[in-house]
């Protein structure tokens, strides 16, 4: 029974907790003596992170840092940085920062093991076995890339940014101290948990995919199903209870435990279920605005959830219950409002796309056939630009038209 269905793939082992990124040293030395650590400038100057640094050397650990990670990880960047660890040798991976920080490392684990260009693993299902064993440790609470399977970079030659995505890359062990996101600025806060209310929405109303014994074995991303929706709606749950507090509170740890949790839990939603229509549409979005992926997803998201409502019913009944709102007629509206809030721009010209590019956004939308096809309401390119036209005039009554039409 597809109810009854469902899988769970993650790191060996989830630390979360105010204060626990001091278990680093007495972790990393059960997996490794040699540990190559991937930050960004800004954080490899940060006291917190030279304590865990000495943590790691009181416990034995031969330490190298490569500070070099740039936001959306430029390719070029992974492959300098896996060339120069080599004469460190290391057996061990350690990430701290961002997104961008855990994807670099996931990156050059891959290259330091198995060698070659980052390009010969795009896609899905490229890496061919295990990885460096990896630790990740957020500083932001958005992405979820400690617990994924997916690493993504930009490519000088390609307008849209690439992913690898292969479970091989889910790291060892995530350990997730919220004490780590309470320098995080206002605006970055809000725009990474925005991010991760979007990929808990799109997980657990992404497609049901048809269960064959394959399906695991053939796909990263396999939709919607038992497992992944526990950790969506309790995402959701947590995301809703404390993004908001969190951007105007920056000091609020409770907050800031429960959207680092939110995050985590949605991480291993999508990590399984995949994301849908958001995302591929913010790939072409993002390259025309140069603006932060997170923003990009939560400005599409209730445009998206619009287009969707004839055929995700029982979920927004479901988010409803788990957000303490009356219906599911509610958890649009609400979740617009809330991004109103802490800063998302309600639309796609708000955001700063052209009009004139419309079109050849929805044509690059479409071309994301592995995110549209986890959409649960079919999409085709009339489909796309339609919702489009909402998303950039912020006319909602172009989708109600639309979702009375097909019920």
């Amino acid at each position: 029974m597809m109810k009854h269905f469902g899988t769970l793939r993650s790191p060996r082992e989830i630390i979360f907790g105010s204060g626990q990124r001091e278990a680093l040293g007495l972790v990393a030395k059960r997996l490794g003596q040699r540990a190559l650590v991937v930050t960004d400038k800004r954080l490899a100057a940060d006291p917190n992170f030279h304590t865990m640094m000495a943590d790691l050397e009181y416990n034995g650990l031969a330490v190298r840092i490569e500070s070099g990670t740039l936001p959306e990880v430029p390719v070029e960047t992974a492959v300098s940085a896996a060339e120069a660890a080599l004469d460190h040798a290391p057996d061990i991976v350690i990430a701290v920062g961002g997104g961008s920080c855990l994807d670099m490392a996931k990156c050059v684990a891959l290259l330091l093991t198995h060698g070659g260009r980052p390009q010969d693993y795009y896609g899905e299902l490229k890496v061919p076995g295990p990885i460096l064993p990896l630790i990740a440790i957020p500083t932001t609470a958005g992405t979820g890339s400690e617990v994924t399977p997916v690493a993504v970079l930009s490519d000088s030659e390609r307008t849209l940014k690439v992913g690898i995505s292969s479970p091989y890359l889910i790291p060892t062990v995530a350990i997730c101290d919220p004490e780590l996101t309470l320098t995080c600025p206002s605006a970055l806060t809000a725009i990474a948990g925005a991010d991760a209310l979007t990929h808990a929405v799109e997980a657990f109303t992404a497609t049901h995919r048809t269960v064959t014994p394959g399906l695991t074995q053939e796909r990263v991303f396999i939709g919607k199903n038992a497992l992944s929706d526990q950790f969506a709606l309790t995402a959701i749950s947590l995301l809703w209870q404390g993004l908001e507090n969190v951007c105007t509170a920056g000091d609020n740890l409770a907050a800031r435990a429960q959207v680092m949790q939110g995050a985590t839990f949605a991480g291993l939603a999508f990590g399984v279920a995949g994301t849908a229509a958001a995302h591929a549409i913010q790939y072409p979005v993002g390259a025309l605005t140069q603006t932060a992926h997170g923003a990009g997803v939560a400005c599409l998201m209730p445009w998206v959830m619009q287009w969707n409502r004839s055929v995700i019913g029982a979920e927004l009944e479901q988010m409803a219950a788990s957000m303490g709102l009356t219906d599911g007629a509610a958890v649009i509206p609400a979740i617009a409002a809330l991004f109103a809030r802490i800063g998302i721009p309600p639309t796609l010209a708000t955001l700063g796309l052209d009009k004139e590019r419309l079109d050849w956004v929805a044509e690059q939308a479409c071309g994301i056939e592995r995110l549209i096809q986890n959409n649960p309401r079919p999409l085709d390119r009339s489909g796309i630009r339609k919702l489009l036209d909402a998303a950039f005039s912020g006319d909602a009554g172009l989708l109600q038209q639309d979702n009375k039409d097909k019920k």
